[in-house]
């Protein structure tokens, strides 16, 4: 077996530039994918809402309800649009109102029953207002409708 002196052998070199530059390529490509993600969650600087719906537990037929826009502190927020829909319990159509400086919206609703229904819900969801840190992307707390 012939043996070379390791300064006359240039196999090695000749392909680690190119491996090396594909490497880095790769790793910067991965590097920003997994930036990309994690700026993509926006869950670092956002605040969950939430409605409280005065009364909790109604009956079927015509009333007032005030839903308060909260955030996890309890606090309300202010220009917060609030959408009544139907949930087991049956609206006429979806109902809207705009929170006040205190965080409360009033709505008129007449929720129904089936007929073999002994109980159901009124779901509401929550446009936060623009501009803020807020986000509604969970169920709300809703609104029972008991038959009495």
């Amino acid at each position: 077996m012939r043996t070379r002196r390791l300064a006359d052998d240039d196999r090695g070199i000749e392909g680690l530039p190119v491996r090396l530059v594909i490497a880095l390529v790769v790793g910067v490509a991965s590097l920003g994918v997994m930036l990309n993600m994690v700026s993509g969650l926006s869950g670092l600087g956002v605040t969950e809402l939430d409605v409280a719906p005065e009364p909790e537990v109604t009956a079927p037929g015509a009333t007032n309800v005030t839903v308060r826009v909260v955030d996890p502190d309890g606090g309300g927020v202010a220009n917060a649009t609030v959408v009544a829909r139907s949930g087991s319990a049956r609206l006429d159509g979806p109902r809207v109102a705009k929170t006040d400086r205190n965080g409360t919206a009033s709505l008129r609703l007449d929720p129904k029953l089936g007929a073999n229904q002994a109980e159901g819900t009124v779901e509401f969801e929550v446009k936060p207002p623009a501009g803020g840190p807020f986000v509604d992307r969970r169920g709300n707390t809703v609104l029972l409708v008991v038959r009495g």
